[in-house]
């Protein structure tokens, strides 16, 4: 008879803290409330009130929490080395008070990046993110059909779902990251063989692949193939066996050298066929007017978070040369580079890559316990990062899953402890011991 396999404990925090950490995600993504208080997209006062819950909550995550989190030094020691530059940059930024307000922002909510990643282990991480993504799904289908000018573009795009948010593009960023979670809960229930019914996993991932296909975003679609397609491509790999995993390896590097050949020769008729020019809707010229703007400050940039200001003359002259008022640079790299400069640049790009080595060598123990949604999301977050600015932002969901996914990656849970030796039953009947009272003098006789 086959034995069944092993189901590890479920480690899921309590229900309250399940229902906290949602909040918390619900408020990074920035769903609802942004929008129907700065319909405009202006940082007002209010807003940055709204926020003050937030961070006591986070606060109070962290102090109940405190002998899970500690254990995350490693994280904590590289997060905080990236907290430290941006808060320096103050002394060289174009706007000192954005910048300085900012870093407190982006510490308190890396702060809670290490906290998800510490406390939420295994499938417990993504199954939070599924079930607040769902949460945020449904609402956003309420929004666009009960309340068609807040989920429904009525100017650009218009016509376009955006549910609970500014615009299409954040709404679909936002359900990748619910379908990558429900694939990968659903990845791990099969492997761990928890007999959890998968109904909710399902919904979420029917839901949020409709409303990815309703924004008709060519970025969050490409995400969608890439994050589901890594999940289900490892989970198949896991199943089938060393055979299965040679045809994929040699698969994989065809299609790799085959997309580079193809894109190399006809690059535009790639971008034509999905809908894109040349220019990526303008974004080349974008890139080229800030890279002119990065050679004139290469290891400082402008500062954190200030660049992009309402009264920035560096943004003004790069809105005049492209003739459009550009809210950012459209790639996350270029952006980090006119904040910080190259050392921020490769600061964060080392991060990323401590992260993917150390999930690709906990595969076949984290990386099956999560259903392998740390690579997932890692290779979304990759890809995402080409082409929207989501690199060390002060409150975006995208940068505090990658934080989460960090802090996975370099904390080790404690070894469990080794039950002790049962001693043995006590016989009914034994022979007396023959020691040395037994004996004349207390001696065996001697025998010659």
């Amino acid at each position: 008879m086959r034995a069944s396999p092993v189901q590890p404990p479920d480690d899921s925090p309590p229900l309250w803290e399940q229902l906290a950490a949602g909040f918390v995600v619900f408020m990074l993504t920035g769903a609802l409330i942004a929008p129907v208080i700065a319909p405009d997209q202006a940082e007002t006062p209010v807003l940055r009130l709204i926020w003050l819950p937030v961070y006591a909550v986070t606060a109070g995550l962290l102090v109940f929490r405190f002998d899970k989190v500690i254990r995350a030094w490693p994280a904590w020691l590289m997060v905080g080395a990236l907290v430290a530059l941006a808060y320096v940059s103050q002394y060289w930024s174009i706007d000192p008070e954005v910048t300085d307000r900012r870093v407190i922002a982006m510490a308190i909510n890396s702060a809670f990046a290490v906290y998800l990643g510490a406390v939420f282990r295994g499938a417990a991480l993504p199954r939070v993110l599924m079930h607040t993504c769902l949460v945020m799904a449904v609402g956003s289908l309420i929004m666009v059909f009960a309340y068609p000018k807040v989920g429904v573009h009525q100017f650009d795009n218009a016509g376009l779902w955006r549910g609970l948010w500014y615009e299409k593009n954040q709404m679909g960023l936002v359900m990748v990251v619910g379908a990558v979670s429900a694939a990968a809960c659903l990845a791990a229930d099969q492997i761990a063989a928890h007999g959890r019914k998968p109904w909710a996993a399902l919904l979420t991932l029917i839901l949020t692949v409709i409303l990815v296909l309703a924004t008709q975003s060519k970025t969050s679609l490409l995400c969608l193939m890439i994050g589901v397609g890594m999940v289900g491509g490892w989970w198949v790999l896991k199943q089938g066996g060393a055979a299965v995993t040679i045809v994929a390896l040699w698969a994989g590097v065809v299609g790799i050298v085959g997309g580079g050949w193809a894109w190399h020769v006809a690059s535009a008729s790639i971008l034509q066929a999905l809908g894109k020019d040349p220019s990526l809707t303008g974004r080349t010229l974008i890139w080229e007017a800030l890279m002119r703007k990065v050679a004139e400050r290469p290891w400082t940039g402008f500062g954190f978070s200030a660049f992009w200001g309402v009264d920035s003359v560096p943004a003004r002259e790069i809105r005049i040369q492209t003739q459009w008022p550009v809210p950012s640079a459209h790639n996350g790299w270029i952006d980090l580079l006119v904040q910080l400069g190259w050392p921020g640049a490769i600061a964060v790009a080392a991060l990323i890559v401590i992260a993917a080595v150390m999930i690709l060598a906990r595969t076949n123990g984290l990386g099956a316990r999560e259903g392998y949604w740390s690579i997932g999301y890692l290779s979304v977050f990759v890809a995402l990062s080409l082409s929207e600015s989501v690199l060390l932002n002060h409150a975006s969901l995208p940068w505090s899953l990658m934080l989460a996914i960090l802090t996975r990656a370099v904390t080790f849970d404690p070894a469990p402890l080794r039950a002790p030796l049962a001693r043995p039953a006590a016989r009914a009947y034994q022979n007396r011991p023959r020691i040395a009272s037994d004996y004349v003098n207390g001696r065996r006789p001697l025998r010659f």
